[in-house]
């Protein structure tokens, strides 16, 4: 199958195609695999990538400039301070005025409305690096890291346990696609937006894979063969903390917890990660947990995006 995505946006996975998805997957676990022989391809030699990042990163931004860099590229950090949207530019000019200049944009930010506009006045591609609905970049270096370590996507068992924030979308949309049942375990009140789990359910049921939504971090773990967590505090949310905390007990990624689902289940976490709260460290660090393997893969993701894209 012919698969071309270049001059697309890369917003949220639902504007892609499971075909589209996998195509990125396997273009990534090739760039990946060539990269570990040794191997090094520049297709982006002479492009540029415009980083806007309101929200600051670790991952996100190290993944997306040493990432443009193998690929033969170069990579522009823009902060606020140094965007002139921090001074009452409209986010539409300055998409007009970067498109001039790059060959691409990447934006991490706190309102998906604003990775939208900036993609409708842009006419080069836009990649969201994070809005507080959808991670869509995190959500294909964790499927790159599942289909690594279970050798498949479709007919595996994910189990999230945590806050139904943009990870959980994008997971939940990311996995109906490939065919997996994705079961979210919140506490009550902080279960994932209807309109995306609706969403997820109807696509599931297309590719024969379901999205299970629950109060009880039990019945979510039971028998997966995936476990994955979030930080329960949400960059910008540090005022709620102690709220937070108090409503998620029970809902650690612990001993108890993991022993719960299959021998062979994965442990995953996007990072940062709060240790001691979310999960515990005998889990984030045991012998079951590939979070390392998943970030890493976040270098390698990115670059499979930017080569399709750019």
């Amino acid at each position: 199958m012919n698969i071309d995505l270049k001059g697309r946006d890369y917003l949220t996975l639902k504007d892609y195609s499971p075909d589209e998805i996998k195509y990125l997957i396997d273009l990534s676990l090739n760039i990946k695999q060539k990269e570990k022989n040794g191997e090094r391809d520049y297709p982006l030699q002479g492009k540029s990538l415009a980083m806007i990042f309101q929200k600051s990163s670790t991952r996100t931004r190290v993944s997306f400039e040493v990432g443009m860099y193998q690929l033969g590229g170069n990579a522009l950090f823009l902060s606020p301070k140094e965007l002139q949207m921090g001074r009452g530019e409209t986010i539409g000019d300055t998409a007009q005025v970067l498109s001039r200049f790059v060959d691409g944009i990447m934006i991490r930010t706190f309102d998906q409305a604003e990775v939208e506009e900036l993609a409708t006045y842009a006419s080069v591609p836009v990649i969201n690096g994070l809005t507080d609905s959808y991670h869509p970049t995190q959500a294909l270096a964790d499927m790159m890291t599942i289909l690594e370590h279970k050798g498949k996507l479709e007919g595996i068992k994910l189990a999230y346990i945590g806050d139904g924030n943009n990870m959980t979308n994008s997971l939940m949309i990311v996995g109906a696609k490939l065919g997996m049942e994705v079961r979210v375990a919140t506490p009550v009140g902080y279960e994932p937006e209807t309109e995306v789990v609706n969403y997820a359910k109807c696509i599931a049921e297309e590719q024969g894979g379901n999205i299970i939504i629950t109060n009880d971090p039990k019945e979510a773990v039971r028998g997966a063969d995936a476990l994955y967590t979030d930080t329960w505090i949400s960059m910008g949310q540090e005022n709620d903390r102690e709220e937070k905390i108090n409503h998620f007990k029970g809902f650690q990624l612990n001993k108890e917890l993991v022993e719960l689902a299959s021998k062979e289940a994965i442990i995953l976490h996007c990072l940062p990660a709060h240790r001691g709260e979310e999960i515990t460290d005998e889990i984030m660090d045991g012998p079951r947990s590939v979070v390392f393997d998943e970030a890493e893969n976040r270098l390698h993701a990115h670059k499979g995006i930017l080569a399709a894209l750019l």
